[in-house]
């Protein structure tokens, strides 16, 4: 059962946000409220993901991968190998508590590995044919990021891809702030939260998560080695990227 997300409505100190037992209660509701098209592109990147894993030996690596909501979409994916591998790394203890109990059938079977992982400081991840970066790359630390990329890059099979999801900066101030208007009105609008919990959010969010312009993340991507990238979807300031190892 989710949760509705009601976090910021009633707060009267607003804190640095955190992936604590609190968000980790209400985070399913609130990522699908505050993600524009956030079930459709949990659709595509599934889709992707089955065009490139093999019908032997298939690994995917989910970093920050929260309540395990993508991992579900892909081990009910019609097309996903049965014997695929799905490994999903959190530095959160709460939010892989959420995962654990969502994806008990599959962790049980094997098909499902779960593991408590800083993505700032990931040393090695096991050789693998996908990796994950759902909106997880803009909560590193700047200096951390390219290390991640670099660590991501080696642990590929040549011809694996990266699906990397980030809230981005336009190039343009002006088109910078269009662009964040249209989303509080989204999230004023079709999401229901109010003004004020919106203002609280952003707050809590201001030292922690940290977005850079689109050409700053290709940037990255190509300081890793990642020499073919593309975006595969944007809605304003959220951007869905691929590289292909």
């Amino acid at each position: 059962m989710t949760v509705p997300d009601k976090l910021f409505q009633h707060i009267t100190r607003v804190e640095d946000f955190a992936f604590d037992g609190r968000v980790a209660k209400v985070f399913d509701d609130m990522v699908s409220r505050s993600v524009p098209f956030y079930n459709e592109i949990q659709r595509l990147q599934a889709d992707l993901i089955m065009d490139f894993l093999p019908e032997e030996s298939g690994v995917v690596c989910d970093l920050g991968c929260s309540t395990g909501t993508t991992l579900e979409h892909l081990t009910r994916h019609p097309r996903c190998p049965n014997k695929a591998l799905f490994m999903g790394f959190d530095n959160s203890e709460p939010m892989l508590d959420k995962a654990r109990s969502k994806l008990s059938v599959p962790i049980a079977s094997g098909q499902v590995e779960l593991r408590l992982g800083d993505l700032s400081c990931l040393n090695a991840l096991p050789e693998c044919h996908v990796v994950i970066l759902n909106w997880a790359l803009q909560f590193v630390r700047p200096m951390d990021r390219e290390g991640l990329l670099k660590t991501i890059f080696q642990a590929l099979k040549p011809g694996g891809i990266l699906l990397l999801s980030e809230k981005i900066l336009a190039q343009d101030p002006l088109l910078n702030r269009l662009y964040i208007d249209h989303y509080l009105r989204f999230k004023k609008s079709q999401s229901g939260y109010s003004d004020e919990e919106n203002q609280r959010k952003r707050e809590a969010l201001e030292n922690v998560l940290i977005p850079y312009r689109l050409d700053e993340n290709m940037a990255l991507l190509e300081r890793a080695g990642f020499t073919h990238n593309d975006t595969y979807f944007q809605w304003f300031n959220f951007v869905c990227m691929i590289a292909l190892r």
